[in-house]
């Protein structure tokens, strides 16, 4: 995946003919992330900020900004100098869903961000703590019914794709539910795996370490198929819950207005979307 990376930085920033654009970098580049550190999107973006590193021999900084479900890191990024020396990392959902529900409208989703390549996308996994007496999701259904106040949904954060499938879940299943947000994938595991949590929906990135440790237990798996890596792990499809899918990807965008000449231009990366391998 690290090559993946590197090879997309060399194609998003390279062949720059125009003396503004051989001037480029002239400082460090900020990376916002909209999420706490140690997530999904903060792995991987600091595994892209090195890789950039490396193709500008600049200095590459990955910023969080874990508030208003990322809501604050894209505003960021609209006011940011328009240069590319500022980007984002994003969830296509996140960034599409948080404004249509956050009504303060501090950043426009169309508008407020210059799209420059698909960085990656990971599947979603439905889990819960290993001593949880469930073991389906049949089961976990079951569980929330009997239950006077209903399951504990983790989400690692509004809008999020792992939200999202959560909640299209719950919808789906007519599991009652609280859904309790974090701001963020590692903050969400602190209380999932100690049982403060039913269960939750995370990246399979974030959760293959505590699946194979069995300190907790997959459910499903957002994706197409099934994954090598828990190969017992039934897709939504497989459990009829096709519908609950949610695409996970994730983008790199500029501040509106960047120049193309530095190489940061949409589409510039063409073809399908790598997919974050584990």
């Amino acid at each position: 995946m690290v090559r993946t990376l590197v090879i997309l930085a060399m194609l998003v920033l390279a062949a720059r003919p125009d003396a503004y654009a051989q001037e480029f970098p002239t400082r460090p580049i900020t990376i916002l992330i909209g999420l706490a550190a140690g997530g999904v999107s903060d792995t991987m973006a600091r595994l892209y900020a090195d890789a950039v590193s490396k193709t500008l021999g600049q200095r590459v900084i990955v910023e969080n900004r874990a508030t208003g479900s990322g809501a604050m890191a894209a505003a960021a990024l609209q006011n940011a100098q328009p240069d590319g020396h500022t980007l984002l990392i994003f969830s296509g959902a996140q960034h599409g869903v948080v404004p249509a529900i956050d009504k303060t409208g501090i950043y426009d989703p169309i508008k407020g961000n210059q799209p420059i390549t698909l960085l990656f996308n990971t599947a979603n996994v439905l889990a819960v703590p290993a001593a949880s007496p469930v073991n389906s999701v049949a089961e976990l259904v079951e569980f929330g019914k009997k239950r006077a106040d209903g399951l504990t949904f983790g989400s690692p954060g509004v809008g999020s794709p792992s939200h999202l499938t959560g909640a299209k879940i719950i919808a789906a299943t007519g599991t009652p539910a609280q859904v309790v947000h974090y701001r963020g994938g590692p903050p969400m595991m602190a209380d999932l795996l100690p049982g403060r949590l039913d269960a939750a929906v995370m990246s399979l990135v974030l959760a293959r370490p505590y699946l194979l440790d069995k300190r907790l237990k997959g459910l499903a798996i957002d994706a197409a198929e099934r994954w090598s890596v828990i190969p017992d792990v039934p897709t939504l499809g497989e459990l009829g819950l096709r519908d609950a899918a949610v695409a996970g990807w994730y983008g790199v965008a500029a501040t509106p207005g960047t120049p193309r000449a530095i190489g940061l231009t949409p589409g510039t990366v063409r073809g399908d979307r790598p997919k974050l391998q584990t």
